[in-house]
């Protein structure tokens, strides 16, 4: 006899990885909009479908089985592929503009490829895409300048927004700086308001570490340059360390820094077909990075 197919029910899939990326069954019930006990229902079903336990009963908190971090890969997969499907055969028509609004070093590290795909599925929507710091950016977005903003902020769990990406911070050098540990740490930033700006000084001055900023420039590129000419040190997400530079802490004595996010928050009120469907593929692309990235 042939083998039966695994029940992947698209619902069931669906509703095994909102558990897992809302932390809990009952906050999962919420963004589905239904109960918890469908929920764990539609649990059950997965698991006596697959004669496999995807969660660990065994522990208050909640964890993944092996088995259920293995579905969990192939579950985003199936999802996203389904979701595209859908948005090239039902929604070929949806247009209009969507304005974004992004941090630099976000926007050219993850960025690029999420929408050329929504680009690609979308060719009638017309995207205008603005670059600069997340208090800028909130600013704008309270004028009603954006439709959606991805913006950094400080680890804060479910608070506003929808957080779609963790940042690991390193400090980062080149191989041209020669840092004397008598002397106070030469800083090279982005001004006020940046967020790794403030991260860096407070850090040192918790630390008591005496620093004074060497370089200033508004442009990821322009920080680039200086830190590549060894006139200081500067914070970077640890996968935008490019060639040249290294990450370097506690040998140097610097403080440990802890990682921040990156949460898209959506306009009030009624958003454009488009402006959804953007948000929600930008959710769907970075989750599956993110996992990816943490595996």
């Amino acid at each position: 006899m042939p083998t039966p197919l695994p029940p992947f029910d698209l619902d069931l899939l669906r509703t095994f990885a909102t558990i897992v990326d809302a932390g809990g069954f009952t906050r999962a019930a919420e963004r589905l909009g239904c109960t918890q006990s469908t929920v764990s229902l539609q649990i059950k079903r997965l698991e006596e479908g697959l004669g496999r336990r995807v969660f660990n009963r065994e522990t208050r908190e909640l964890a993944l089985t092996p088995d259920g971090e293995l579905l969990l890969t192939y579950a985003r997969r199936l999802l996203a592929t389904a979701n595209e499907a859908c948005a090239r055969l039902m929604e070929p028509e949806v247009g209009g503009l969507v304005r974004l609004g992004t941090p630099e070093d976000f926007a050219t590290a993850h960025l690029p490829d999420v929408l050329w795909r929504f680009s690609r599925d979308h060719p009638q929507v017309t995207l205008e895409v603005n670059c600069d710091f997340t208090l800028n950016l909130l600013d704008g977005f309270a004028r009603g300048e954006y439709d959606l903003v991805l913006c950094k902020r400080e680890r804060q769990g479910t608070g506003g927004g929808t957080r779609v990406w963790r940042e690991p911070l390193v400090w980062a050098a080149s191989d041209r700086l020669l840092l004397d540990p008598g002397q106070p740490v030469p800083l090279v930033l982005a001004p006020y308001p940046d967020i790794y700006r403030k991260r860096a000084l407070e850090a040192l001055d918790a630390q008591g570490r005496l620093w004074r900023v060497a370089y200033t420039s508004p442009s990821l590129a322009g920080v680039q340059a200086a830190v590549r000419a060894g006139l200081g040190v500067t914070i970077l997400p640890s996968e935008m360390l490019s060639p040249g530079f290294h990450a370097i802490g506690a040998e140097h004595g610097l403080p440990d820094l802890t990682d921040t996010e990156i949460a898209l928050y959506r306009a009030p009120g009624q958003l454009s077909k488009a402006a959804e469907l953007l948000a929600e593929h930008i959710i769907r692309s970075l989750e599956v990075g993110r996992r990816g990235s943490e595996g």
